[in-house]
């Protein structure tokens, strides 16, 4: 500042008014570093006097404004600074006057609104090379912390150097190790270093953390950070070894860092560091040592999924499946930070514990002896271990498209332990049970008694429909799908829906089953040129180009469209394309054109037909304007993931000629055929001169090509059941609607607090929580997060997370039991705390339960560089 501006700042002071009860106005100009005390002479003032103090001259001074002149305005410069306070003569006079300084560092503080103590002074001095710059200045300004104390200041540079985001000890660290463990090679790192605040930052991390090493470094820092907060879940039993790089009286401080660093946006940073730390101190080999149960609680290390993943696979490939423990490791480590990256091995092992627990449940085997019961048993019950075969290779699928060098090798060993417990057991246990039980009907009647035919499908479902009606035949669409497509269709739709099966006409191949759901009064087979059969209805051919041919006959207002050409249609050509029409016919194919493309992309089809058929429900929904849709398919399938053996084919070379037609698992004959190993069904048509053929439980027959995973044509369950879904849309104005209506209106499951206590005695505590409703039909699944936050909304804890999606109608199925663990802070026993219950879309209003905490021996949070 030059010395005009000095003088103009000074004659402005003493033109102002006085305050209440002053008579005059003395002004100490402070100049430790004497930058003016030449330039005095220069100095004039309008209404003051100027007095120097040199030193020797202190009495005099005091002598003049106290007694010779009490009345004057001065102006006391003063180049002195007092080590003592009791050196300064003048202190009692100073502390009712005012200050005055017109040096650089006098002007920074005073731009930054920092009160010129002289340690702060001395602080900001020692930090002149980070002041100079005008943008790093403002970056210190803007920061809300008030800075009345050096440690103060100290933070505040840091926290300019590191972004406007890491105000906070906590945060700076974070900044830090995120630019890269390198010191050399991090950016931050060395800007703290250039700017001077080394000694204050490693000061920091000391008091913060326990880490002091002479020889400082980045990537041992984050050794000792993450080993000292992870020993919050591990047992300091399992790192012996690690003491070095644990200090555990500031084990909460390092818990809450990386407790707030898995859940914020730079997560991945930490994912990259712990990577690092895993690396450096062999942690999955240590962690192979341990327990499942003893790891599941572990969150900041990756690996251990990993690990977790590894000795559940090890246990599956030596036949030791414990299904609740799988069940309740899963469930532990689904709501953690890394989860998403491995969740297709997780979801595979959970579908391995249940089809584990299925076997357990029906260890005894399949012994039902009447046909209609195992039918019955078959769409209640065993259908479900179809669903988790389809779910763990669906998984499996997903899971080759990621590189995990330990987890793919284990996994294809425990896809081969599944292999066994579908192939060789279910299917061929509860086939040869099924197969007993309906031989004798199949070969006099050709079918099932007993049992729903889907021959009947039209007159029982269309024919007798109240309404208009939209009948959507998804080509192998087998019943374990259906039913997870009615789960879904109940959950996300305003509606009525009921999932019945027919059985499949024989044998269930395409052709006989899409012309089984036409219209018709007899169904006939006709020999072409080509030596293939050919359906009739009543005459009539029932390819594709002729179904509406066959509906109009039955029904002048149908109409037959196909997926293919509809889903993309918008509402007016598709209205203009039905009105008019009672019975509308749509086709789709997805399932069986995949198995066309490869084996292996069956059950991805069956997802994606899940998805395209609820989006076609809708469509007839709202652009046709339709209430009344069914969906049916024309035949199931049998899919396992590895090709049959040699043993588990039946040779034709028996059929002496007298085949017609034949697939892998039926064959069309002559009358008089008798070929070996294979079951006689009655055929459908009495006056063919046919006879046809299936193999037992669930074999093929061996035929050129491929196509030996995903078959069907045969008797078996999964081939034969074919689902009917009746789905009836709800309109507000409805009267089913308007009576029943929170049966049909979806909502998410809640869940609430189950434990009775509201007092917290500990940092680390647990609590249980109860999911009041199953997830099913009108309720849906939602993920929770919880946390404590103070009376003012400050959170004082971890978050935790409850994923609500239990379907168990039993009570006890769906608890939940959440650790938590309080931040490093001072608690009262006389304040109220809150748990906060919030679901994750923030859409619901969320849940607060008072409590109180009484610590013994809280700590309150660090006071850094005191």
């Amino acid at each position: 500042m030059d010395t005009e501006k000095v003088m103009l700042d000074l004659n402005k002071r003493f033109q102002v008014p006085l305050p209440d009860y002053y008579k005059r106005r003395i002004i100490f100009w402070l100049d430790e570093d004497r930058e003016f005390e030449d330039k005095l002479d220069e100095i004039e003032l309008h209404n003051a006097q100027l007095v120097r103090l040199t030193g020797r001259n202190t009495f005099a001074v005091k002598k003049l404004i106290g007694h010779d002149d009490p009345y004057s305005n001065f102006l006391i410069y003063c180049p002195i600074n007092y080590e003592k306070l009791e050196d300064n003569w003048l202190l009692d006079v100073q502390l009712y006057s005012e200050e005055f300084r017109a040096d650089l560092i006098s002007l920074w503080m005073d731009e930054m609104h920092i009160p010129s103590t002289p340690a702060i002074r001395k602080l900001v001095k020692a930090y002149r090379k980070f002041f100079n710059a005008k943008d790093r200045r403002n970056k210190v300004a803007g920061q809300k912390r008030t800075i009345n104390t050096p440690a103060q200041l100290h933070l505040a540079v840091m926290s300019a150097i590191c972004g406007p985001k890491n105000s906070q000890p906590a945060s700076i660290l974070r900044s830090v190790l995120n630019a890269g463990l390198t010191m050399d090679e991090n950016s931050i790192y060395s800007d703290i270093v250039n700017y001077g605040a080394k000694d204050a930052f490693w000061t920091m991390i000391a008091q913060a953390t326990g880490y002091s090493e002479v020889d400082v470094d980045l990537g041992n820092l984050a050794c000792h950070i993450l080993m000292t907060a992870c020993t919050r879940t591990i047992k300091t039993d399992n790192l012996t070894g690690m003491e070095k790089h644990i200090s555990m009286p500031h084990q909460a401080w390092c818990f809450d860092l990386v407790s707030d660093w898995l859940h914020s946006d730079e997560k991945q940073g930490l994912y990259k560091i712990a990577r690092f730390v895993e690396s450096s101190l062999r942690l999955h080999d240590r962690f192979m040592q341990m327990q499942v149960s003893e790891l599941a609680d572990t969150e900041c290390f990756p690996c251990v999924n990993e690990c977790i993943l590894e000795k559940l696979m090890q246990d599956i490939q030596h036949h030791i499946i414990d299904a609740d423990a799988i069940t309740s490791a899963v469930e532990k480590r689904r709501t953690c930070v890394w989860y998403d990256a491995v969740s297709t091995f997780y979801d595979s092992i959970m579908q391995v514990a249940n089809m584990q627990r299925f076997f357990t449940d029906h260890a005894a085997g399949f012994h039902t002896v009447e046909a209609r019961n195992v039918w019955k048993e078959y769409t209640t019950d065993y259908y479900r271990m179809d669903g988790y075969y389809r779910q763990f290779h669906l998984c499996y699928a997903e899971s080759l498209k990621i590189y995990k060098e330990r987890l793919n090798d284990l996994f294809a060993k425990v896809a081969e332990q599944v292999e066994g417990l579908y192939v060789h057991w279910f299917l061929d246990n509860l086939g040869e049970n099924w197969t007993g039980a309906v031989e004798k009907d199949l070969r006099s009647h050709g079918k099932i008694l007993e049992v729903p035919c889907q021959t009947e499908f039209y007159t029982n479902k269309v024919r007798t429909a109240d309404s208009r009606v939209v009948v959507i035949i998804s080509d192998a669409l087998r019943y374990e799908v259906a039913a997870s497509l009615t789960e879904q269709l109940r959950r996300e739709t305003q509606s009525k829906v009921e999932l019945t099966a027919v059985q499949g006409i024989f044998p269930t191949i395409t052709k006989f089953g899409m012309a089984a759901l036409l219209p018709h009064r007899k169904l006939t087979v006709e020999e072409k040129a080509n030596g293939k059969l050919a359906i009739l209805a009543d005459g009539i051919p029932t390819d594709s180009n002729y179904r509406d041919k066959v509906l109009k006959a039955a029904n002048p207002a149908s109409i037959a469209l196909q997926y293919k050409d509809i889903a993309g249609m918008s509402t007016e050509p598709l209205r203009s394309l039905t009105n008019g029409m009672e019975v509308v016919y749509i086709y789709h194919d997805t399932i069986d054109a995949a198995s066309h493309a490869s084996d292996s992309m069956v059950f991805s089809a069956c997802n994606a037909a899940i998805m395209e058929l609820q989006n076609l429900v809708r469509i007839a929904t709202n652009r046709m304007n339709r209430t009344h849709v069914i969906i049916t398919a024309d035949h199931g399938f049998l899919y396992t993931y590895s090709p049959l053996k040699e043993d588990s084919k039946v040779d034709k070379t028996s059929f002496n000629q007298m085949d017609v037609e034949y697939g892998r698992r039926y064959a069309i004959m002559r009358e008089g055929a008798a070929p070996d190993y294979l079951m006689p069904v009655k055929f459908m048509d009495d006056s063919a001169g046919l006879t046809t053929f299936t193999p037992r439980e669930s074999m093929r027959i061996k035929m050129q090509g491929g196509g030996l995973n995903f078959v069907h044509g045969g008797v078996s369950l999964q081939e034969m059941c074919v689902p009917v879904i009746t789905y009836h849309h709800l309109r507000n104005d409805s009267k089913e609607y308007l009576r029943h209506r929170s049966k049909y209106d979806t909502k998410p499951v809640t869940i609430s607090l189950l434990s009775a206590s509201r007092k917290i005695s500990n940092m680390i505590f647990s609590l249980n929580f109860y999911q009041r409703e199953a997830v099913g039909d009108n309720r849906s699944a939602q993920t929770y997060n919880l946390y404590f936050t103070d009376e003012y909304g400050k959170q004082i804890s971890d978050t935790q997370k409850i994923i609500a999606d239990k379907t168990g109608e039993n009570n006890q199925d769906r608890t939940f039991r959440c650790s938590f663990n309080l931040k490093q802070l001072k608690y009262s026993n006389t304040a109220t705390y809150y748990l906060v219950i919030i679901d994750e879309q923030g859409l619901m209003m969320p849940q607060r339960e008072e409590f109180r905490i009484d610590i013994a021996f809280a700590v309150d949070e660090f006071d850094f560089f005191s």
